[in-house]
């Protein structure tokens, strides 16, 4: 893009200003489970189960993944929007202000945030070529986590969570199921934002001109060699 003039100018815009920013790590208290019913485990068609996911152990090894999906079971990407839910708990008297000591003297007023984290994972089981032969519905997940932030009335909290990890473990006594645990991990990075109106110098700007392009076909191009070493009469190597 390219300048409309050479003089500066005064302009209002309208912009989100970041009170406050921190990142955490959350692990999730474990979720596990002694009764597959109550996660809607289905083996159905699996010859030999007896409703059991630990009787396909007897055919080799099995392998035991989860997934983050949407309510219904759908496989959903951790990085797109609102694939975890991150809502503000309001709090009837509004966001309570505390005092927080600094690291090195001093002292700071700020808000107490109450954040509730929900999603939902699914686990499957699978032979090693990758045929799912057991599924189960959509496990709910939830914490509630609490931020001491700078936020003051007016300020809405806007978050994203920046790296998702899951795990589970299928314990078997024997060939039978014994209890399921899922480990679930999240990377939460957490902004208190504001809409604000400043004033700035700048230059207002219009899109560039496009350059004009040819295509052609590009030149051979041959990897270099190495004539130091071959082809080469002189040159061998020590026994």
């Amino acid at each position: 893009m390219s300048h409309l003039g050479h003089d500066t100018e005064r302009l209002c815009i309208r912009v989100p200003k970041v009170y406050d920013w921190v990142s955490r790590q959350i692990d999730l208290p474990q979720l596990s489970f002694r009764d597959l019913s109550s996660i809607g485990f289905d083996c159905e068609g699996v010859t030999g189960t007896s409703e059991d996911p630990c009787a396909l152990y007897d055919d080799g090894p099995v392998n035991v993944n989860c997934y983050l999906s949407d309510s219904l079971g759908n496989p959903v990407d951790p990085n797109s929007p609102n694939a975890i839910s991150v809502t503000e708990i309001v709090q009837p008297q509004g966001r309570q202000s505390v005092v927080v000591h600094l690291p090195r003297d001093g002292k700071i007023t700020l808000q107490k945030v109450k954040v509730l984290i929900r999603g939902y994972i699914v686990v499957t089981l699978s032979d090693l070529q990758g045929s799912v032969t057991c599924v189960s519905d959509a496990i709910p997940f939830a914490t509630v986590q609490t931020f001491f932030l700078c936020a003051p009335p007016g300020t809405t909290l806007n978050s994203h969570v920046s790296f998702f990890e899951s795990d589970v473990n299928m314990i078997c006594d024997n060939t039978s199921f014994s209890q399921l645990d899922i480990s679930i991990m999240i990377c939460l990075d957490v902004q208190m934002e504001a809409q604000v109106k400043l004033e700035v110098e700048g230059k207002f700007c219009k899109p560039r001109r496009e350059l004009p392009t040819t295509l052609t076909c590009s030149a051979v191009q041959v990897p270099p060699q190495c004539p130091e070493i071959f082809p080469g009469d002189d040159y061998d190597l020590d026994d």
